[in-house]
């Protein structure tokens, strides 16, 4: 098979595609014929060999922690049902999904619905996840007044569509005409550029302050957006982008009038289902869609062109690295829900 290898930690040149032996499934296990793999922000961390919520891999290594595809072996114990089934899975900690093929535990495997793009569930698989588990602790209403400064981003985009499903007032912001542009297809209500100065000025114009911000940049973004919440307000954080978090005290909390909580972590694991539980969910809305994921795809050999779009800020939405085209691959078996649910 063909991957995509770190032998040492670097910038993004350091990722190659190199040929390695096929992989074989293990007891428990299903072989996945990688047809999308996700990349994460915090795959450019680990190529780096920084410090994180996962520690550095074991070098060299593969990344990738998200795949999509189709079963083509299963290993022993595992029924032969999942042969040929189109699915998805979230690998955890441990790599592996920049590749051709890929090999997990069958109870970590979700079936996808036919009329759902594998590249799609590989949004709903990991950034899906966590949009909905925001959405879960701290849902918004039809009262609300969304400001979301990060609505490029495929987690972002996700929380844009579930504010305007419940008739929400929405305001989407991100960095740069190509970005903003995009942002237009959303259907929102206001789109900023918070690239100009003074863009909290056209919020403020328009609905006199927020009454939610979902923050996943931080930094001096993260700080003008708290600084457009009314009283009564909540700061809903669940990432940095920038590079810090977004800087508050608590006098901010008791002069404004505001509250604030940040979102990833145990809260979300709590939810009903913990971590799989809202992949799962998230697939739902998809399949049945509610959630139209933004998806930018390259080809497996250009992970790192990948990796620099990312850290620079020039992709949009998910980002999704696609191994060979479907056609190449094993037959596919009709989605059967009901028929998979007795073969796990």
């Amino acid at each position: 098979m063909r991957a995509i290898q770190l032998h040492a930690f670097g910038p993004a040149v350091n990722l190659v595609l190199d040929e390695l032996p096929d992989l074989k499934p293990g007891p428990g296990q299903v072989r996945i014929a990688v047809a999308a793999a996700g990349v994460h922000l915090l795959d450019t961390t680990l190529r780096r060999g920084e410090p994180g919520p996962i520690p550095a891999p074991t070098l060299p290594t593969i990344p990738g922690r998200e795949v999509a595809g189709v079963v083509d072996q299963v290993g022993p114990g595992v029924h032969d049902g999942w042969l040929g089934r189109r699915v998805v899975a979230h690998l955890g900690p441990v790599p592996g999904g920049y590749a051709e093929q890929a090999v997990c535990d069958v109870d970590l495997v979700y079936e996808v619905a036919d009329q759902v793009g594998l590249a799609d569930a590989i949004a709903a698989v990991g950034t899906g996840r966590t949009a909905l588990g925001v959405i879960e602790l701290e849902p918004p209403t039809a009262d609300d007044v969304v400001l979301i400064p990060s609505a490029a981003g495929g987690l972002g985009w996700l929380l844009a569509q579930a504010a305007l499903e419940v008739g929400a007032r929405v305001v989407v912001a991100a960095r740069g005409a190509e970005r903003t542009a995009k942002l237009a297809e959303l259907g929102a209500h206001l789109v900023v550029d918070y690239g100009e100065e003074g863009w909290e000025q056209q919020v403020r114009a328009s609905y006199d302050g927020v009454t939610l911000v979902y923050d996943g940049v931080g930094g001096a973004v993260g700080r003008t957006a708290l600084e457009l919440l009314r009283p009564g307000g909540k700061l809903v954080m669940f990432g940095y982008s920038s590079g810090t978090p977004t800087r508050l005290t608590t006098s901010d909390l008791v002069d404004r009038g505001i509250t604030a909580g940040w979102s990833l972590g145990p809260r979300m694991t709590a939810l009903p289902g913990g971590i799989p539980g809202l992949a799962y969910r998230a697939l739902e809305r998809v399949a049945a869609g509610r959630w139209r994921p933004l998806v930018s795809t390259y080809p497996l050999g250009e992970a790192a062109r990948a990796h620099a779009d990312l850290e620079e800020r020039r992709a949009l939405g998910k980002v999704v690295l696609e191994p060979a085209p479907m056609s190449s691959r094993p037959t596919v078996r009709p989605y059967l829900q009901t028929d998979l649910e007795e073969t796990r």
